[in-house]
């Protein structure tokens, strides 16, 4: 007797879930193998397959007035909800084909993220490119730093002169202008930047003590938009880094301080400077505390102010959440052979100092 032709054999489908599932990850494998065992594929694969990744994913996620990776979350947690509620409905039934759904799911965001930001973390550190003398600090030189920044502060606020950092979508373009600006004397920052975009809710990221993130999944800069706003500017140029695949959270910091201080805008320079003072001040409380209170005194009131917003609002959001969502990133950093852990954010103020060093009081004489 013949057998209705069409008909799928059962499981038939979960198979072909599993094996796409597979694919995907063993892509993701062989990407990671290679950027940890081969010297200098980070680097070729960051300057050569990285910038169409941003080219096209990027320019295509750009379109989008909000943020791609944000809708995403909500779509994905609604869809589990979803498939939670079926499986209790249907006691059960189904199982199998909903494991492999969720094996092919977390594959593909496995893929996704190595070949939009995984193998980055293997290329040549931006400080390499800059051939700065590293670790030849003293504490008078980071006196001289803080006490050199609070000069730039202060006159970066005057500058504003009573401007608003309201406006999210002139920030934006600032900050890509900002960033193509610093493309011009290093062209490592050359080529394409997506428009940075708000989270619609951002205390997403305030609960987890985050100014913004970099989205691999949808080549995206998301910041967060209810932080006090002279963070804002340094966040999207920081982010923005990510994108032409700068990793290192440390680099990015420094990065964006050089964006930020390079602007047209006087947010922006307000914002990096304000940014490094805070980096370079924090060390120089551990090293000589009545040099630090110097250095603070000597700030505006305006910009005192804001130093105490700014505590005020991240106080708000200490919590539970915000301690495990700091292990949760040490952790990340430390697979991501970023040894120090977090530690790695200190190291901004020897960047800084450095290129104190060799830039600005050269510039001073």
């Amino acid at each position: 007797m013949a057998k209705p032709e069409g008909k799928v054999k059962k499981g038939g489908g979960t198979g072909r879930l599993y094996l796409a599932g597979c694919i995907f990850f063993g892509a993701g494998a062989v990407l990671q193998a290679a950027a940890r065992l081969l010297t200098g594929f980070g680097e070729w694969y960051a300057v050569t397959v990285y910038p169409v990744i941003t080219g096209t994913l990027g320019r295509l996620s750009g379109l989008f007035p909000f943020s791609l990776a944000e809708a995403g979350l909500y779509i994905l947690v609604a869809g589990a909800a979803v498939q939670a509620v079926r499986l209790a409905v249907r006691r059960g039934y189904g199982w199998r084909q909903c494991a492999a759904r969720i094996f092919l799911c977390i594959s593909v965001l496995f893929f996704m993220y190595t070949a939009c930001c995984g193998v980055n973390y293997y290329r040549r550190p931006f400080s390499d490119y800059l051939g700065y003398e590293m670790g030849k600090n003293k504490k008078e030189d980071l006196e001289a730093l803080v006490g050199w920044l609070s000069q730039q502060v202060n006159d970066a606020y005057v500058e504003i002169d009573g401007d608003s950092f309201g406006e999210l979508e002139r920030l934006g373009r600032d900050g890509v202008a900002a960033m193509e600006t610093l493309g011009k004397e290093y062209p490592q920052f050359a080529g394409f930047y997506p428009r940075p975009k708000p989270l619609i809710m951002s205390w997403i990221l305030s609960v987890q003590q985050m100014c913004g993130v970099y989205s691999p999944f949808t080549v995206e800069a998301n910041y967060n938009r209810d932080m006090t706003a002279y963070n804002i500017p340094h966040t999207i140029c920081h982010e923005l880094s990510h994108l032409r695949g700068f990793m290192r959270e440390d680099e990015a910091n420094f990065i964006g301080f050089l964006a930020c201080i390079g602007s047209e805008s006087a947010q922006y320079r307000y914002s990096g400077y304000l940014m490094g003072w805070i980096y370079a001040g924090n060390a120089l409380v551990q090293e000589d505390w009545e040099a630090y209170i110097r250095c603070r005194n000597s700030l505006r009131p305006e910009v005192d102010r804001d130093l105490r917003d700014n505590t005020e609002f991240w106080n708000k959001y200490e919590s539970r959440v915000s301690e495990v969502a700091e292990a949760v990133n040490d952790t990340y950093l430390r697979i991501n052979s970023q040894s120090d852990g977090v530690k790695s954010y200190g190291r901004m103020v020897d960047l800084m100092l450095s290129w104190y060093r060799e830039t600005a009081a050269k510039d001073m004489q």
